[in-house]
């Protein structure tokens, strides 16, 4: 069952990513004072009077559009239009009713959709602004005063979002959904990639580096599971964060790593493994997501037989602490080999979710130290009296042993590759804490 869906439309810098923000309770729209600093869609869970439901924030519609990227957020907005059970129209009291706004409107009555009028920045409490009256001529029934910056408003346009709900149903809890991050560096094809999962213009494709300035959502469903794709704004290096906004971008590519259960990690084909997708690989490395690293624009190489191992070694010793995640080369424009990532998803993510009974783990653990000695220093040696795992997603193992100082980090590589060996866990990270007996044997 899907939740009912809420789209905020109206013309670019009336504040709809400050309702938005205010609606959701969280800071998750780029709100700046730049027209046009929300370019894509973006999705946020509210709930009012007990039922959930989704709202989107769209870019600013500009009817009569020219350039590039105001013509593909008109677009955008469109296609939240069509997916939305309720449009909240938004105008601004300070410019008062443009052309443009007319121009919205009519554009919305041909959609026949409930739509909900709201007019914002009317920040003064106890007091109506008479330049509210001038709104209904636009047909659509009487706007509802607003203020984002204060919240001002907001209750009675909920509610009034609220009567145009579909009825009720049972929702179920998706709990077998797979969140994915797919990050990198602008420009090589995260949109393009997840345009091509869902065959609609989801996300702004342009090869102007750096269109999706937002973490975005997209839920895909097929024969091998449930996914939430996000889409992330391309990372550059530090030194080119001096736009405030890029600043942002680089956070909320942050948190969608955080949010997420497995990473793509997209590599541009034509420039192989760059100081910067070492820097991506690492943010998901170091929060421990499980990870595939995808290889994309593999359709513009000129190949022979040898091109395929040759990228793959290259990245094996460029991406060295990743050696764990499995390697994929696609092409987004074409379509190769896309199909063969869902498999590639569900698989690296069980691998993260894997448990392993403690039994198991301490008959590796007596075969790895018969094999290799445990470390002395000395004459003191190591003793590991067993392992247990405390955690999933990654798996975590906890060793026990009489001194933690023993435990040098080659043989804690060693025992690593020993569970990898046996139990694959491919495709995730694996953590080990060293945990000391407070009975010193010697």
């Amino acid at each position: 069952m899907s939740k009912p869906l809420v789209a905020i439309v109206g013309r670019p810098n009336v504040g709809k990513s400050m309702l938005f923000n205010k609606l959701v309770g969280r800071r998750l729209s780029i709100v700046e004072d730049t027209p046009g600093v929300t370019r894509d869609r973006l999705y946020a869970e509210c709930e009012w009077r007990g039922r959930t439901f989704d709202i989107v924030d769209t870019g600013g519609i500009e009817p009569g559009t020219t350039t590039e990227i105001l013509t593909f957020m008109r677009k955008q907005a469109e296609i939240a239009i069509s997916h939305a059970n309720v449009i909240v129209f938004l105008c601004d009291i300070k410019t008062g009713l443009t052309a443009s706004d007319q121009d919205v409107a009519n554009m919305l009555l041909k959609a026949r959709k409930p739509v909900v009028l709201a007019v914002n920045k009317m920040d003064q409490v106890g007091m109506t602004n008479p330049d509210i009256y001038e709104f209904y001529n636009l047909g659509l029934g009487d706007p509802i005063a607003v203020s984002a910056v204060h919240g001002h408003g907001t209750g009675d346009l909920l509610d009034a979002c609220f009567e145009h709900f579909p009825p009720e149903e049972e929702e179920e809890e998706e709990t077998d959904l797979i969140k994915v991050a797919v990050i990198g560096k602008p420009n090589v094809g995260k949109s393009s990639l997840i345009n091509k999962i869902l065959g609609e213009e989801r996300v702004i494709v342009s090869n102007m580096a750096g269109t999706t300035r937002d973490a975005v959502d997209s839920y895909f469903e097929n024969e091998t599971g449930k996914f939430l794709f996000i889409d992330t704004a391309g990372m550059r290096k530090k030194s080119k964060v001096n736009d405030q906004i890029e600043k942002f971008s680089v956070l909320r590519a942050a948190m969608a790593i955080e949010r997420a259960d497995v990473c793509l990690i997209m590599i541009d084909a034509n420039e192989g493994v760059t100081e910067q997708d070492t820097k991506v690989a690492g943010m998901a490395h170091e929060a421990g997501k499980a990870c595939i690293i995808v290889v994309n624009k593999w359709d513009a190489v000129e190949k022979d037989d040898k091109t395929m191992d040759k990228m793959r070694e290259n990245i094996r010793r460029d991406l060295a602490y990743m050696s764990y995640a499995p390697i994929v080369f696609i092409s987004a424009l074409t379509g190769q080999r896309v199909p063969r990532l869902f498999q590639l998803i569900k698989y690296v993510d069980d691998q993260a979710a894997m448990r392993i009974t403690t039994g198991m783990l301490n008959s590796l653990l007596a075969d790895a130290t018969a094999r290799v000695q445990p470390p002395s220093d000395k004459g003191r040696r190591l003793k590991i009296y067993y392992m247990t795992q405390a955690g999933t997603r990654p798996p975590h193992f906890v060793c026990f042993c009489n001194d933690a100082k023993l435990f040098h980090f080659s043989y804690q590589r060693y025992l690593e590759n020993q569970i990898r060996n046996t139990f694959g866990l491919e495709g995730t990270p694996i953590r080990l804490t060293i945990r000391q007996k407070g009975d010193k044997e010697g």
